[in-house]
């Protein structure tokens, strides 16, 4: 739960180093939130008879779900800028995104690889690791 909440602490701060734990630990935690708010807002839309009301419902859970998601977008990106870093390279490296397949495929190994030991030109191991 700690790795949540530096996370959400430093919300829109692309510098420094994050760790594969925090970054692994909310991704789930935000993956496992946003389908906890998904299957209670289909329970509680589809639970009432009232058509209108089932509408306002299901506006209100999608007007919750952008903002949310808009809000944890800017909180993955930094996180994921963080975390590149941890191994290395730059944030910019996000763009690898754009190259199909492959750039998915190359990313993910760099976000599972473990941290640069010690001190990089990003600041010091999350880990505390040094040699």
């Amino acid at each position: 739960m700690k790795y949540c909440l530096n996370v959400l602490r430093d919300c829109v701060n692309f510098s420094g180093r994050a760790g594969r734990r925090e970054y692994w630990y909310f991704l789930l935690f935000n993956s496992i939130f946003g389908l906890a708010v998904e299957k209670t807002a289909n329970a509680l839309a589809f639970k009432t008879d009232d058509s209108e009301w089932r509408v306002i419902l299901w506006h209100c859970f999608l007007l919750f779900c952008s903002i949310y998601s808009l809000a944890a977008m800017l909180r993955v990106l930094a996180l994921t800028a963080r975390r590149l870093h941890d191994v290395g390279k730059s944030g910019w490296f996000l763009l690898l995104l754009l190259i199909p397949i492959i750039g998915a495929i190359w990313l993910f190994v760099l976000l599972v690889t473990d941290s640069e030991a010690g001190e990089n030109e990003y600041g010091e191991n999350p880990k505390g690791i040094v040699e």
